[in-house]
This record gives structure tokens, C-alpha cells and sequence, in this order.
């Protein structure tokens, strides 16, 4: 049975190499996924995140004014960098999650994001958020997910797409599987010097996210590193290759807005 599956795909993607040709990201990377399939999967993720908020505790953007004016103007000056891709064809939303426990942000496909309170907490200045922010729009922009997602369903959604199958609930199963979805060391180092690119034009110091790294470092060293190491790879040369990146600009320092982003965090709840 698999055999005669893998000849009817063979048969179909022998009518389909324009498809993948141009479905091929800048590294050369095959992605079967459309620009509005990422769209459509980071909406029914939002929507997936929006009713539940037992899991995903969203603050109040009109509660919180404050800080989400604080954020907004970050991620707008990052989007606004002029090195985005998909700057205009991506919604690029963001949102707080109130998890002080949580180390994290992400960015699903499409330009949505998300940064928890643990995160903002845990750094030290805004030039560390604003170069993790950087790191997960990358990801985004790049299109990590839906490259990683044709690889894990690849063979199966081709099939599916070609003979014609509903593609709207497909993509609302892969959905579901976005928020558990690891990036490849690759994925990650492209991001990292995405990051510096992205934060460049910017107010902040562009090695913002290896400041970041640095702080998981030495929590690493302790005898509780945080969960986050778990399900990322480790920082190692992930700081000297910021740095590399950063040099090989030939950047300035930027700012780090200390004081400021001290009042951003007491903001919060």
C-alpha cells in the first residue's frame, strides 16, 4: 500500500515541479505552503489562543494601555526597519501573556506574536526584548514553521492539496500543532542574524537578543536553569554568532533604554 502511495504522489508531482520550484524560500528550502496559508494558520492559531485563555491568559490591550504602547512602539520600530519580507502582507499583531512562570515569546506564521510576562521580567533592558522580538518576527518573515510543517507533513498534505481534499480543515490540524513546534538549529541561527538585520536602523544596541542568551547562560550554570533551555537550543555559539553578525555590519553600539524599560515592566501586573 505504501509503495502504490508513493507512486500516485510521484505521478502527481510530476505535474507539480513548477509548484515547488516557486515554493522554495530564499535558502533553497522547499515549502509547499502559500503566503495565505500562513496567514490562515497563524488566524486559527490566534483564534485557537483567544478561547483559551486558561492556557493562554491574554492581558486586556484597554486595561494595559500602557504597556502595550510600550510594546507597540518596539515591534513598530522593528517592523518599520525597512528589512522585513512579508512587512505588508503579514498582519503582525502582538499580544501579553500573563505567565510570570514562562520564559518565552513566539511569533506564529502570519506576524502574530506573543511575549510573556516571565520574559519581559527576566531581562534586563530593552535592547534584550527588542532583540528577541527581532528573533521571533524572524521566524515569522522567514517562515520557519510552514518550512519545518512541510517537512513533517509534506508527502501528506501534497497528496491531500492535489486531489483536492478540504484544505481549510487540514491546515485548522496542523494549527493545533504550531504552539508545540521546534525549529531546527539552522532555523535558529538564521533568526539570531535576522535579529541584529531587523534591529540595525533601530534606536536599540542590534545585539540585543545576545544579551538574552547570556542571562540563560548563567542561569544554565545554576541548579535550576529555566524550562526554556528545554525545548531551545542551547545558547553556545549562538552569542558569538551575534556578535559576528553585528561586527561584520560593522554597527555601532545602540541604546539599551534601562531606565524606561524598568517602568515598562512595573507596568505589568
Amino acid at each position: 500500500m505504501k509503495k502504490i502511495y508513493l507512486g500516485i504522489v510521484a505521478l502527481l508531482l510530476g505535474g507539480s515541479m513548477l509548484f515547488l520550484a516557486s515554493s522554495c524560500d530564499k535558502d533553497g528550502d522547499v515549502n509547499i505552503f502559500t503566503l495565505q496559508n500562513d496567514i490562515d494558520l497563524g488566524k486559527q492559531l490566534a483564534e485557537q489562543i483567544a478561547s483559551d485563555p486558561a492556557t493562554y491568559p491574554v492581558l486586556s490591550p484597554s486595561q494595559y494601555q500602557e504597556s502595550y504602547a510600550y510594546l507597540d512602539a518596539m515591534v513598530n520600530s522593528i517592523l518599520d526597519s525597512g528589512e522585513i519580507l512579508h512587512r505588508d502582507e503579514f498582519t503582525w499583531e502582538f499580544k501579553i501573556i500573563q505567565n510570570d512562570t514562562t520564559l518565552n515569546a513566539f511569533c506564529a506564521p502570519g506576524g502574530y506574536i506573543y511575549v510573556y510576562t516571565g520574559l519581559i521580567k527576566y531581562l534586563e533592558d530593552a535592547s534584550q526584548l527588542a532583540g528577541v522580538i527581532g528573533h521571533e518576527i524572524a521566524h515569522a518573515d522567514l517562515r520557519h514553521a510552514t518550512d519545518r510543517l512541510t517537512k513533517v507533513y509534506g508527502l501528506e498534505l501534497l497528496l491531500g492539496m492535489l486531489l483536492g481534499d478540504n484544505n481549510e480543515s487540514t491546515l485548522t490540524e496542523i494549527a493545533k500543532g504550531l504552539t508545540v513546534l521546534s525549529f531546527s538549529r539552522k532555523n535558529e541561527t538564521e533568526s539570531d542574524e535576522q535579529s541584529v538585520i531587523y534591529l540595525a536602523p533601530t534606536a536599540y544596541d542590534a545585539r540585543g537578543a545576545a544579551g538574552f542568551f547570556e542571562k540563560l547562560e548563567e542561569s544554565a550554570q545554576s541548579s535550576s536553569p529555566p524550562p526554556f533551555l528545554s525545548t531551545h537550543p542551547a545558547p553556545d555559539n549562538r552569542i558569538e554568532n551575534i556578535h559576528d553578525k553585528f561586527n561584520e555590519l560593522g554597527l555601532a553600539p545602540g541604546g539599551t533604554f534601562a531606565s524606561e524599560y524598568e517602568a515598562f515592566q512595573n507596568s505589568l501586573p
